[in-house]
């Protein structure tokens, strides 16, 4: 079976989500596995074998206010996945809202770069007390509705800070799926793509996209084991058409991912949607010949 994986990360050293030590030594300890450098090459034959294709989240801008620096980020990742078309499908971006319109023009041109599909996505714990609902993020989703494009909005538990002093000063409310539903009302044309399950508000969550129909949902980041049984029995049934696959390579990987969400015996058909068939339908040329 194919996989359209709508959430994970560069495993180079230029792209390595955790360019903190600090925090690649907690990936070990939250996620049970070592950051390990792949190259370029080493990343995309990773993707082939496992038959994905997948959206990169460039989250690791995030916390920049040095426009060349991102901009550096952006060009090497983009010359990259112009040779690898076939299984870097694109990319999220993600900007310090600070930094203003200048953050807004290098999405606009990120957007025209012919490098895949290019998307907005908010880490709102990560951003300096913004929450996805604060207007400071307005632009960006303006942007994301003049394109047509989805974005990309994180809640629930981070791994960020996780078990630091302080959580590394991070305020998990701002993470609260609160924040996707203000957004979805404010924006009712604006494609909004949930990312993580939404732990501990995961009812919250499940309310959210049966009420708001501009909402799907992406569940990167915990293995499926862990899902609670409302939201499987959700993915099962209501929400079929709604849920995709994220992995959050390499943090985690495909071969255990694959293997446990097929292990939460929802059938074949529910599957094909979870794995791709949602997502190919949903991102602005996913769609393969059957």
């Amino acid at each position: 079976m194919r996989v359209f994986d709508c959430h994970s990360h560069w495993s180079t050293e230029r792209g390595y989500i955790f360019q903190d030590p600090v925090e690649r030594a907690s990936q070990e300890r939250i996620w049970r596995t070592a950051a390990e450098f792949q190259t370029e090459q080493e990343m995309a034959d990773t993707f082939r074998r496992n038959n994905v294709r997948t959206i990169l989240d460039l989250a690791l801008t995030a916390w920049m206010d040095d426009l060349d620096e991102i901009r550096e980020i952006h060009d090497y990742c983009f010359d990259v996945a112009r040779q690898h078309r076939d299984v870097i499908f694109g990319h999220w971006l993600s900007f310090n809202p600070e930094i203003g319109k200048d953050g807004i023009r290098e999405f606009e041109r990120a957007v025209a770069a012919d490098a895949g599909f290019i998307g907005f996505g908010i880490v709102g714990q990560m951003a300096d007390g913004y929450p996805a609902s604060d207007p400071i993020w307005d632009p960006f989703y303006k942007v994301s509705i003049d394109a047509g494009i989805p974005v990309l909005i994180h809640c629930g538990l981070t791994g960020i800070g996780q078990g630091q002093p302080g959580g590394k000063g991070i305020l998990l409310d701002n993470g609260h799926p609160r924040h996707i539903d203000a957004v979805a009302a404010r924006f009712p044309e604006l494609k909004i793509l949930a990312a993580r399950p939404a732990f501990p508000w995961q009812d919250d969550m499940i309310a959210i996209l049966l009420h708001k129909g501009n909402v799907h949902y992406e569940l990167h980041g915990w293995s499926p084991k862990t899902l609670p049984p409302q939201l499987v029995r959700q993915i099962g049934g209501r929400l079929q058409d709604r849920i995709m696959f994220g992995c959050d390579y390499p943090v985690l990987k495909f071969e255990m991912m694959i293997d446990r969400w097929q292990g939460l015996g929802l059938g074949d058909a529910v599957l094909e949607k979870v794995f791709y068939r949602n997502a190919e339908a949903y991102f602005p040329g996913a769609a393969l010949d059957s």
